[in-house]
């Protein structure tokens, strides 16, 4: 016999989703379209802010740092509840609903069975995430087998720094998790000081990256950090050294 109540719970379950989903497309839709902004090596049309970058870079660097620290685990970045669920190996992906298998964890570990939401330090961005974080779960449990269900992970943090030339500014990239399946980042910066190293200016009082700066060395702070991690070649015009969490031990 079918269980209709829970025929109808899963049915309520996946409209609420499907609606979460919607809206949060449309939030999404409603940033792509920042204020145009001029950066050096951009397309003319370009209409990306210098924000942009610097929140592409932490995604990246903070996803692949949990890729790093977790060598032995099934990492997903930014990869959709279908291939998760899918080649994760944790269920059939086909029972998820067109629209739910669209949702995008920034970071889901099959084997610890965790799963993380990257978000900027502030109070509306971590309310958000931790909004989002509860949907991602929430669907993924509802198709996973059940002794492979997903919780938000803890314990996650770390940082890195740049130097874009020898005795310059430093900037600082932290993360950190306060709650189950959030992680939040900033960014922050300390004054050059021509002739110590980066340690001691990374000692420093640290300060808000002026916009200025952010402006003219956004994008070039995100080229570098995936150099760094990729082992590729530095980008034109970087002049420094970026040093990842395990250097900073």
């Amino acid at each position: 016999m079918i269980d209709m109540r829970s025929s109808g719970s899963r049915t309520a379950r996946t409209w609420r989703l499907a609606g979460f989903l919607l809206v949060f497309l449309a939030a999404l839709g409603a940033r792509a379209e920042p204020p145009a902004s001029k950066l050096p090596g951009r397309q003319p049309d370009s209409k990306e802010p210098w924000g942009a970058f610097l929140g592409k870079a932490a995604h990246y660097a903070i996803g692949r740092e949990y890729q790093r620290q977790h060598p032995r685990s099934a990492v997903f970045l930014d990869a959709d509840l279908s291939t998760i669920v899918g080649d994760g190996k944790l269920g059939n992906p086909k029972s998820l609903s067109k629209f739910v298998r669209l949702l995008r964890p920034d970071i889901t570990d099959t084997r610890a069975l965790v799963l993380f939401e990257i978000k900027p330090d502030d109070e509306a961005s971590r309310s958000e995430g931790k909004a989002q974080a509860g949907h991602y779960l929430a669907a993924l449990n509802e198709v996973v087998e059940p002794d492979k269900k997903l919780a938000g992970g803890t314990g996650f943090e770390g940082s890195l720094f740049l130097e874009f030339e020898n005795g310059g500014a430093l900037w600082r990239l932290s993360w950190r998790t306060p709650e189950p399946g959030v992680t939040l980042y900033r960014w922050s910066y300390r004054r050059k000081k021509p002739g110590a190293s980066w340690k001691e200016r990374a000692a420093q009082k640290e300060e808000e990256v002026p916009k200025e700066e952010a402006e003219q060395r956004g994008e070039l702070a995100e080229q570098a950090i995936r150099a760094a991690y990729e082992g590729g070649e530095r980008p034109k015009g970087f002049q420094g050294q970026v040093y990842l969490p395990a250097d900073c031990h």
